[in-house]
């Protein structure tokens, strides 16, 4: 990839979400121009993207554009003449209903994704495309294994079949990624994909974005987390997910999948922490036992992003302290 101020300009979709906008953020910071796409209100009206316009190096390097998943043409204007694309974006296939178990759902938001690749294959100046997929697509299957990498797959009709939380999203994350190789394997775009765990710590925009406040659960005063379900929780400081994106862009023989997870802790370790460092503020319940159900979650293995090179800068303390304060800040604790 280009170096020093003749970077380029990228294109980044979903830009209002919680990774999105801290990767632009640093996108900007490191002197590219980015083409941050936005979906508008479901009435029409168009979002604030002010938290994006006021960054620094915005001006000048930072163009919105209005997108939509359910149209994915509309993103042609911004990808064309990019050299990169971090598809962030994320179609569901029902927000209203998360288990709403819909194949022609599916099927429509695996298409709007491959159009997006076969629109990056057109606009002839994109070099790599990083898509971000989830642990969603790697850890549920009948195998189990105690750790996960890249060589592990969701299989859908074992989420199907046992997985009873968040089915569609695990489905849609496994579809949309299978598809997307195969895509790239016929049409040799150059496709790395990030496969990200719980993503948590400090935010940019102005509401507290979903896995933030889930993995925040205890403090908000939630007596039954989702978190409480799984002996295994695996965690990244949105800083470092967003460096990760970056790097296998710019690494010269990134390919392939890349597991990004920083630290596994238990659920009685996450307790204890919590109840050590807040409880003079929060009342953090001690917990011995996980309450899982069914799936046995496992630990995740970042080993690969590491051997190229990567290095994590943050650890649980970060996350979680620059979660509170940004929730403060917001007025949400």
């Amino acid at each position: 990839m280009a170096e020093g101020n003749e970077k380029g300009c990228v294109c980044v979709t979903g830009g209002t979400g919680f990774l999105a906008s801290r990767l632009i953020m640093k996108l900007l910071q490191q002197g590219y121009a980015v083409n941050a796409t936005v979906r508008s209100h479901r009435d029409g009206s168009p979002k604030d993207t002010s938290f994006l316009t006021n960054l620094e190096g915005a001006p000048g390097r930072l163009r919105i554009f209005v997108a939509d998943l359910d149209n994915p043409e509309s993103f042609s204007p911004a990808i064309e003449g990019c050299v990169g694309v971090f598809h962030v974006a994320q179609p569901m296939p029902d927000l209203e209903d998360p288990e709403d178990d819909d194949e022609a759902k599916y099927r429509e938001a695996v298409r709007g994704a491959v159009r997006i690749f076969e629109l990056c294959v057109k606009a002839g100046t994109v070099k790599r495309v990083v898509y971000t997929s989830s642990e969603s697509a790697m850890v549920f299957n009948d195998e189990g294994a105690e750790v996960v990498d890249e060589s592990c797959w969701s299989d859908v009709e074992y989420i199907r079949s046992s997985i009873s939380r968040e089915k569609a999203y695990s489905i849609c994350k496994t579809m949309i990624e299978k598809a997307g190789f195969e895509f790239a394997h016929k049409s040799g775009l150059d496709l790395v994909t990030v496969i990200p765990p719980y993503i948590h710590g400090p935010f940019i925009t102005p509401q507290c974005p979903y896995s933030v406040r889930l993995s925040m659960a205890w403090i908000f005063g939630d007596n039954d987390p989702i978190i409480e379900y799984q002996s295994v929780i695996p965690f990244v400081h949105v800083d470092d997910l967003a460096s990760a994106h970056i790097f296998v862009f710019e690494h010269p023989n990134a390919e392939g999948r890349y597991t990004c997870c920083a630290v596994n802790t238990t659920l009685g370790e996450l307790s204890a922490f919590l109840s050590t460092r807040y409880s003079h503020k929060y009342n953090i319940p001690l917990i011995k036992v996980s309450k899982e159900k069914g799936f046995k979650y496992p630990k995740e293995s970042s080993k690969k992003l590491l051997v190229a090179g990567f290095q994590f800068k943050y650890g649980l303390e970060d996350m979680f302290d620059g979660a509170i304060e940004c929730c403060k800040q917001r007025g949400l604790l």
